[in-house]
């Protein structure tokens, strides 16, 4: 049986779905989603949908699951054909956003990661919210860049250079930086201020604008404040993840063999103790899953790389409730 609950306000649908199972034992799962002009109805229709090509006859908790990630991180791109090596870069760079966001107090909860292509991203770390959020305080603003840099540290740890998986993850960052010292007045040296004049003159067919309505000197500054912001946040996801390398290397080669792992796994890694057995959706089947997990070389600079989307992905790989929308 299932009972879906809907708090929604004018704009968004805050769904909180509990979901019975009753075989042996009774099962309660509880989801709390945010998903934007988007309808209840359509999350419980996916996992019809996903019930029936299954050839079952009940919904069961499985399907809902999978329904939810169809919504929040987008259609799983399974055949779509991955160099052994690509998958290496794309698990390294998960497993830093993941070690990263698990290492930072306050942090939403991991909830699942995968480098499972959905999407236009090749690998995706998906944070759920415990609560819905409308205000954001800058300690959790500065901690959402660290966690968005965590993937490019990966690659330069292990890999010893970079790619371009991490230039939509770069520009998020950049973007959320230049908002906190633009927009939000959270700039010591800037002060309380905005700069930048919005014009929004969408009737005339054009887009939003932003007017400079500061000097150039300021601009100068401006621009070294938001730098001094993604820099910081580099410079903390670096010692994190220096600091925990052989959970990286842990992280890294059980996603290159499990392919998805959730926040109970990803826990049991954390803490060195021994994992789970595998869910039935976590792994490929086995003619699909062909990739040898590497061999590491105990005395080699840490292993390989991070995760990449591709370089014309738009998709930030970081699927999660975006704090750079205003209250």
């Amino acid at each position: 049986s299932c009972s879906c609950t809907v708090a929604p306000d004018d704009r968004n649908f805050n769904i909180s779905l509990i979901l019975f199972f009753f075989n042996d034992t009774a099962t309660t799962e509880i989801y709390t989603l945010s998903l934007h002009d988007a309808l209840p109805i359509y999350l419980v229709n996916e996992a019809a949908l996903l019930a029936a090509r299954r050839d079952r006859k009940a919904v069961v908790m499985e399907d809902f699951e999978d329904a939810k990630d169809k919504v929040l991180m987008g259609v799983e791109r399974k055949s779509m054909i991955i160099s052994d090596e690509e998958k290496r870069i794309t698990a390294y760079h998960e497993a830093g956003h993941t070690l990263v966001a698990k290492m930072i107090p306050g942090t939403d909860p991991i909830h699942k990661v995968t480098i499972i292509p959905r999407g236009r991203a090749l690998g995706l770390t998906q944070q759920l919210p415990i609560d819905e959020r409308h205000t954001y305080p800058m300690d959790y603003l500065v901690d959402r860049i660290s966690i968005l840099m965590g993937g490019r540290v990966a690659e330069e740890l292990v890999l010893k250079q970079q790619t371009t998986g991490a230039g939509n993850d770069i520009e998020h960052a950049t973007e959320l930086a230049r908002k906190m010292v633009c927009e939000w007045g959270m700039s010591e040296t800037m002060g309380p201020l905005t700069f930048g004049k919005k014009e929004e003159q969408i009737f005339l067919g054009r887009e939003i604008s932003q007017h400079r309505d500061y000097s150039e000197g300021t601009a100068i500054k401006i621009d070294e404040e938001v730098k001094k912001l993604v820099q910081n946040a580099h410079d903390r996801a670096t010692g994190i993840l220096h600091d925990n390398i052989d959970i990286l290397h842990s992280l890294a080669n059980i996603l290159l063999e499990r392919e998805v792992l959730d926040g109970v796994e990803i826990e049991a890694i954390i803490k060195g103790e021994e994992l789970p057995a595998p869910k039935g959706n976590n792994t490929r089947k086995p003619e699909e899953q062909k990739l040898e997990t590497p061999q590491e070389d105990s005395s080699a600079e840490p292993l390989e790389e991070p995760g990449t989307d591709s370089p014309e992905s738009s998709d930030d790989d970081i699927a999660t409730e975006n704090p750079s929308s205003d209250s």
